[in-house]
């Protein structure tokens, strides 16, 4: 166990796969292992960030985002799944997503990434989950269906207007070097 104040949650309905990302995570922080949804909610409290999976039996994953969600608590969630994403993830209230297999240092930088966008402010909060949604979206969807989804115009336009209000407080860090970060993880 770590002697890190931050605390992950990682949430896998395969035992090996949650104590394997547990594995890589342990030198840095606090880690707690859920193998399912309502497991997930009860390690909840002073959490910093939860690697949360689509699919699983019972409760999936958009569930326990969901109630994570409603629920209030304060931390950042990174979806890390099988599932590849699709327009859905647009409405989705995540941090980052990331398509399995995941080598250990992408895992490593998403929660990184997760506890620094922790100290911002709801604004570049919101910005930081549109525009890893655009790339996201960027890398697995081809540039005709983009163009084609309303869904993706919406987005890229909240996108822009938040860049609008954020300049200051996110400095002189434009759209592509924003979005390049995002990409990273």
């Amino acid at each position: 166990m770590s002697e890190n104040t931050n605390t992950v949650l990682v949430v896998d309905d395969e035992p090996n796969v949650a104590e394997g990302y547990a594995l890589w995570l342990e030198d840095e922080y606090d880690v707690r292992v859920a193998t399912g949804g309502e497991e997930a909610l009860e390690k909840l409290p002073d959490v910093d960030a939860v690697l949360l999976d689509r699919r699983m039996p019972g409760m999936s994953g958009d569930e326990v985002l969901e109630r994570i969600r409603g629920g209030g608590y304060d931390c950042r969630v990174a979806m890390v799944t099988a599932v590849d994403p699709d327009f859905d993830i647009i409405d989705m209230p995540f941090d980052a997503y990331l398509t399995k297999p995941v080598e250990r240092e992408d895992l490593q930088a998403a929660v990184d990434q997760l506890l620094t966008l922790s100290e911002y402010d709801e604004a570049v909060q919101e910005q930081f989950q549109l525009a890893e949604k655009r790339a996201t979206l960027e890398m697995k969807k081809p540039r005709s269906e983009l163009e084609e989804s309303a869904e993706y115009e919406e987005l890229t336009e909240r996108l822009a207007e938040l860049e609008e209000t954020t300049t200051d407080l996110v400095g002189s860090m434009d759209h592509e070097t924003f979005s390049s970060t995002v990409r990273d993880l």
